[in-house]
């Protein structure tokens, strides 16, 4: 099947790329940007006035209903969802039902997505069996099986000498550690703590919870250096200590979620159970410094932290409803809208989302590592075309993912993903809107 993409504005962050031409696509990948092959007849040709061609998005957190929670979603639908979103690449932490601590769990989520023949599942694999922070699992095995990294997902690690030794081993064999940092003793509270969890009275995480996790990390690290990933940075004094870190020379990743880059503690509300996430919702300084260290590079990625919750879950006093919200379809759209409200550079927006996010994967993503977040010609052809022009309200209806759960909800975003290419074909295509038809007289 050999595709050609006309006439769209063409958007390549890591080359630097942005100009309107046309791309040309054959066997699954990439044959020219700008100027074709002298023999290239097109099977298909999709007119990509107006639009803009960007590399598919890769996201570093997303949850996707299976094993264990097909009451909340499918791998199906949230797969689909991430299509719609632009998502052609989707990181999955390992804190399903079973979780993600044998390699033969591991295979079968892989085999049961790449049938899908959506978005490619990137799984991370439990750094210790069953998250409960005490014996490694076989990370060799996990890795064989599929596995880019190691994580405890949102299960804070009690023993230190056990993240040691996972550091160790790491380091050792090359292998990455995804860590959201968390103080296990601090961080069993249900909001940031505050003058306004005070005033609702709700249980509080505070800052030192994030602060002190990450001391013990980049201490560790110290004496056994080894690629870890920090998830979901939430708070001012960690922006500060990452980018010491980084100072350093410590070999450390990190990213935010959507949540904590627009909301705040504030869009609780009284009691609004949308806004119960993990991590929790920080103040108005906190998100100020996480979009402030996105922007510079401090922090790499921009991730969905897409869990889908279902109705009755969020149906609950706040601090008893499940956490979590929905967050593929959002992702590009915020992108974009950071970009226009912060005045942040196109290009280092779109980076967040692609490139900035494939880096840090890195070498775990073996022959894809050249082309995914990326337009490269030869490169596999994960591409998205999105309207900048076209406006969307965040709603139930508008989104396909089985989670409807947003604090997003009512927000109207710039711009919407008109069609998704996996490996050259087609993933998802929305359908174009009936012009509207003047009134009789």
């Amino acid at each position: 099947m050999k595709t050609l993409i006309q006439g769209g504005r063409i958007i390549d962050p890591a080359s630097g790329l942005d100009t309107i031409g046309s791309i040309a696509i054959a066997s699954g990948r990439i044959v020219g940007i700008g100027s074709l092959p002298a023999d290239f007849a097109p099977d298909r040709q999709i007119d990509a006035n107006g639009l803009w061609v960007l590399p598919g998005l890769v996201d570093l957190c997303a949850r996707l209903g299976e094993p264990g929670y097909e009451h909340a979603g499918l791998l199906e639908t949230e797969m689909h969802a991430a299509a719609a979103g632009g998502v052609t690449s989707v990181v999955c932490p390992p804190d399903t039902a079973p979780i993600l601590d044998e390699a033969g769990l591991v295979e079968m989520l892989k085999f049961r997505a790449a049938n899908l023949r959506q978005s490619r599942l990137f799984p991370l694999g439990a750094l210790t069996r069953g998250l409960k922070g005490e014996v490694l699992t076989e990370l060799a095995h996990l890795t064989h099986a599929g596995c880019i990294g190691f994580s405890q997902a949102d299960v804070a690690l009690r023993d230190n000498q056990v993240l040691q030794r996972a550091l160790q081993y790491a380091s050792t064999f090359g292998y990455s550690v995804w860590l959201r940092p968390q103080d296990h003793a601090l961080g069993k509270g249900v909001a940031a703590s505050s003058p306004l969890a005070q005033r609702l009275g709700l249980s509080g995480v505070p800052v030192a919870a994030e602060t002190i996790a990450l001391h013990t990390i980049f201490e560790l690290l110290r004496s056994a250096p080894c690629h870890v990933h920090l998830c979901r940075l939430s708070s001012a004094q960690g922006v500060e200590l990452v980018r010491q870190a980084r100072a350093e020379g410590l070999p450390v990743t990190c990213d935010v979620s959507i949540n904590s880059l627009f909301l705040t503690d504030l869009d609780i509300g009284f009691f609004d159970s949308r806004a119960r996430l993990n991590p929790p919702l920080r103040q108005q300084r906190d998100r100020e410094a996480l979009a402030a260290a996105l922007a510079d590079g401090t922090i790499d990625a921009l991730v969905s932290d897409h869990t889908p919750v279902d109705d009755d879950a969020k149906t609950m006093p706040f601090a008893e409803a499940a956490p979590g919200a929905t967050g593929l379809e959002l992702l590009l759209a915020l992108a974009h809208k950071w970009s226009d409200d912060a005045q942040v550079p196109l290009a280092r927006a779109i980076a967040a989302v692609t490139s900035g996010a494939a880096q840090v994967a890195g070498e775990a993503l073996g022959t894809l590592r050249a082309s995914v977040g990326r337009l490269v010609q030869g490169g596999v052809a994960d591409l998205c075309l999105y309207d900048p022009a076209a406006s969307w309200v965040v709603g139930p209806d508008a989104l396909q993912s089985s989670g409807k759960q947003t604090p997003f909800e009512g927000y109207e975003l710039p711009g919407r993903v008109r069609a998704t290419l996996v490996a050259g074909e087609v993933a998802f295509e929305r359908a174009a809107q009936p012009a509207p038809q003047p009134a009789h007289p």
